[in-house]
């Protein structure tokens, strides 16, 4: 073999991803793919052609469309835990609004959000449902654990995070702009009663 050519191996293998690299270029392109179009209204071929791996690959990878569906939501889940638990641990001394301005912070990711909607209008399928409700109960717990607080507290926080997350759905960021309702839902502003 000559030498030049043992370069060029080296060099394709290094630039080779590993399973792993690959697995996670298809999860979220599956992210990307699955919050514009649900369970339903996606291919694992559209998804593989995204990443630029094969459809039978993605198949190995995940078992099914489902079974790639469902790892997209956890990751999703996954992301939203991390970002909630580091607010708190940046501002222990008020996790309450650390987790409010998390939950605000997530709005620029706005993919994971619309595959969180995905995954509660999926919840039909049982398998989906008992993700979701399984990880909805994880958040629920530390949610309660890192704040001590009563259960009206906690169902607000709630609140605020689905109107949030419903809110980036429909790009109401950019409606704020223009519109008084936009921002009155995002807390922006308030109405103001007309006098005289």
């Amino acid at each position: 073999m000559s030498r030049a050519r043992g370069r060029r191996d080296v060099s394709a293998r290094r630039t080779r991803m590993s399973r792993d690299e690959r697995r996670d270029m298809v999860l979220d392109a599956a992210i990307v793919e699955f919050a514009s179009y649900g369970l339903h209204g996606v291919t694992t071929d559209t998804i593989a052609e995204r990443v630029g791996v094969s459809q039978p690959y993605v198949i190995r990878l995940f078992g099914s469309k489902k079974g790639l569906f469902l790892q997209a939501g956890q990751r999703v889940f996954d992301r939203i835990m991390a970002a909630l638990r580091e607010a708190v641990e940046r501002n222990p001394e008020e996790p309450v609004r650390a987790l409010q301005r998390a939950y605000v912070g997530l709005m620029n990711r706005r993919e994971e959000l619309l595959m969180l909607i995905q995954m509660f209008a999926a919840s039909k399928d049982p398998e989906v449902l008992r993700a979701v409700q399984g990880r909805m109960e994880e958040i629920y717990a530390y949610v309660r654990e890192a704040t001590g607080e009563e259960e009206e507290v906690i169902r607000l926080l709630f609140a605020q995070a689905m109107l949030l997350t419903a809110a980036a759905s429909i790009d109401l960021y950019s409606l704020a702009e223009e519109k008084e309702w936009a921002r009155v839902l995002l807390g922006f502003g308030r109405i103001r009663k007309k006098t005289g």
